[in-house]
């Protein structure tokens, strides 16, 4: 125990600014970071719109170490009825939040990119040198090339400026805390309200995006923190990095175990109408374990039925 706390310092006395802190993600980091001794700086966006660079500057203020996760993101949906705006928003964010940490004296900034931001038809396993063989799949580009941006950005920051910019790609995140709204929501939390009210109101089908060929891979928020801590503390490269979990399921699948967990008796139908996306995702994670030590270890199924459980005990604080 004494060893591990040893290898936990970065954050102690450290003032750490994480973007998007108030998020999904940043719920579930935040809280960690504040317990290795940092000092946790999380802007809100009502008050600091960071399209706008003088409100960068500000935030970046007495600043050690930043962690950008704010992102305008959503689902399929989402990505094709606001494409301009997920590439502004997302770009006009890194860039300046990039910027204004330089020019404030930052002394580490954590690039957060997405798994968006892979050729459509990338090799499985997905491998960090494969990034820019390709076109990303058609519904996730702008999104997903904004991010990537970030990459770009923080290679010629390091390289110019000597900013240690480390840039990390997580696969799709899930669990307490994500985003149910049908309009912004991903395909796990998107899959858990649909069989849960479907089995609330007696419905005898669930309709579900696509043909359910596509696979996925899923990583549990808790672990995805963990990574970010991890990658925090020992990377200090400029290579891209995976963090996930190192498993693919069909979305066939995927619904199959949702509705189970859920108890839903009726009907799954395919709305071939709709994309599917992506046709495969999963990532080699070795080169995580091997730089920092990063592996997850949340169990799927058991992931699963926390975000259910936890969605459900929100329904239920609704209704009353």
């Amino acid at each position: 125990m004494k060893n591990a706390a040893k290898n936990r310092q970065f954050g102690a006395g450290k003032k750490v600014l994480v973007t998007g802190g108030a998020g999904f993600l940043g719920s579930h980091l935040v809280p960690k970071i504040r317990a290795l001794g940092a000092i946790v700086k999380i802007p809100k966006s009502s008050d600091y719109d960071l399209r706008d660079y003088n409100n960068c500057l500000k935030v970046c203020e007495n600043i050690d170490i930043v962690i950008h996760l704010a992102a305008n993101v959503g689902g399929i949906g989402y990505n094709l009825e606001h494409p301009a705006d997920l590439f502004d928003d997302n770009i006009l964010m890194g860039v300046n939040v990039m910027r204004a940490a330089r020019k404030q004296g930052v002394k580490k900034f954590v690039a957060i990119g997405t798994i968006c931001a892979y050729p459509k038809f990338t090799p499985v396993p997905f491998k960090e040198e494969n990034l820019w063989n390709g076109y990303p799949e058609e519904t996730n580009a702008p999104y997903g090339l904004a991010k990537k941006m970030l990459l770009v950005q923080g290679q010629a920051y390091r390289k110019q400026y000597g900013l240690n910019v480390i840039y990390l790609l997580p696969v799709n995140l899930y669990g307490p805390g994500d985003k149910f709204d049908p309009k912004v929501s991903h395909v796990i939390p998107a899959l858990i309200r649909k069989f849960i009210l479907a089995k609330k109101q007696g419905n005898k089908e669930v309709v579900v995006w696509g043909t359910g060929k596509p696979t996925r891979e899923f990583l549990y928020v808790e672990d995805a923190a963990e990574g970010i801590i991890k990658a925090t503390e020992k990377y200090n490269k400029a290579d891209p990095i995976n963090l996930g979990a190192g498993f693919e399921i069909s979305i066939k699948e995927l619904a199959g175990k949702i509705k189970k967990i859920t108890g839903f008796k009726g009907e799954i139908v395919w709305d071939k109408t709709k994309p599917d996306g992506q046709p495969r995702r999963k990532l080699d994670t070795s080169k995580a374990e091997k730089e920092f030590g990063f592996k997850a270890h949340t169990n799927f199924d058991a992931g699963l039925r926390k975000t259910i459980a936890w969605y459900k005990k929100i329904l239920i604080f609704k209704d009353n």
